[in-house]
């Protein structure tokens, strides 16, 4: 059990929904049994501060995390590298030669956070990768399988993977199960999670930039939601816009024009400030030293 476990979460994590003997007796598991894997159940509104905590806690380890969109990689990239969780990132929208750079740069780390999207869950071959951690869930079982597949490489290899769920998701674990994937529950304390909130809100306010980035994140991520082909989980209409919108470090939800489906379109406008990029809220300036 790694960092997260220990400074988050009960050092005793509990199994609940499935079980892995009756997998075992059946067929082989679809995930290598060097890798320890689990989910945590998070409400929107505490997503991002929960993928602070565990950032922050393991900068000394081989992390993956990943979205579901490539503004979403691009937002948390540009916001991390800002209050100083030094990140890289993969996504679609990179050229080619700079997704190539970034990958030969991660392989050759012993340490560092690689952001993605799925663009990085096939034919990467990156050595010792300590985590993977599922931000946003996968759109299907095989794309878990092969996320969690970039840990635990060959037959000795060890690593871990974490799938932050929100408590509409659960029933996605029954699909992970069909899979024979096999999955551990974490419970966590609160008080164990950074409360940066208010900061964050802040910080989200007053920077044209990063809200412009955060503007765009948010719309892809309930864009990408609804396109989900799980919509029996996966539901749309269960978003509470406010505290997803909490999770992109806005106070309220941004004005942004949502052509989704059976949803109205979204027109509650947050504040705008047009301070400038390089200004940074005292409060964040002693984040990283938490």
């Amino acid at each position: 059990v790694d960092e997260l476990i220990k400074a988050a979460l009960h050092t005793d994590p509990v199994r609940i929904g499935i079980d892995e003997k009756e997998l075992k007796d059946g067929n082989e598991l679809a995930t290598v049994s060097g890798l320890q894997q689990g989910y945590v159940v998070c409400p929107s509104e505490k997503r991002f501060l929960l993928l602070f905590t565990f950032l922050k806690k393991n900068r000394d380890k081989k992390v993956m995390v990943f979205f579901s969109s490539c503004n979403s990689v691009k937002y948390h990239h540009e916001l991390l590298n800002y209050i100083d969780i030094s990140v890289q990132c993969i996504h679609g929208k990179q050229k080619q030669q700079k997704r190539t750079c970034t990958f030969f740069s991660f392989c050759q780390a012993k340490s560092g956070i690689l952001l993605c999207t799925d663009v990085a869950a096939r034919g990467l071959d990156i050595p010792q990768v300590d985590w993977i951690v599922q931000y946003d869930p996968p759109d299907e079982p095989r794309e878990y399988i092969h996320r969690v597949g970039r840990t635990a490489r060959g037959v000795t290899g060890t690593g871990n993977a974490l799938l932050i769920l929100r408590p509409e998701e659960l029933g996605f674990l029954r699909y992970l199960k069909h899979s024979k994937v096999v999955l551990n529950e974490y419970e966590f304390s609160w008080s164990k999670i950074a409360n940066i909130q208010l900061q964050l809100e802040k910080l989200i306010e007053q920077n044209y930039y990063l809200n412009k980035s955060a503007k765009e994140a948010y719309k892809c991520y309930i864009r990408a939601y609804d396109s989900h082909s799980l919509k029996n989980i996966f539901d749309v209409n269960t978003l509470n816009l406010i505290a997803v919108a909490k999770s992109f470090g806005f106070s309220a939800p941004p004005f942004v024009d949502l052509p989704i489906s059976n949803k109205p379109k979204v027109l509650v406008r947050s504040k705008l400030s047009g301070a400038g990029y390089r200004k940074k809220p005292k409060a964040f300036k002693q984040l990283h030293k938490r």
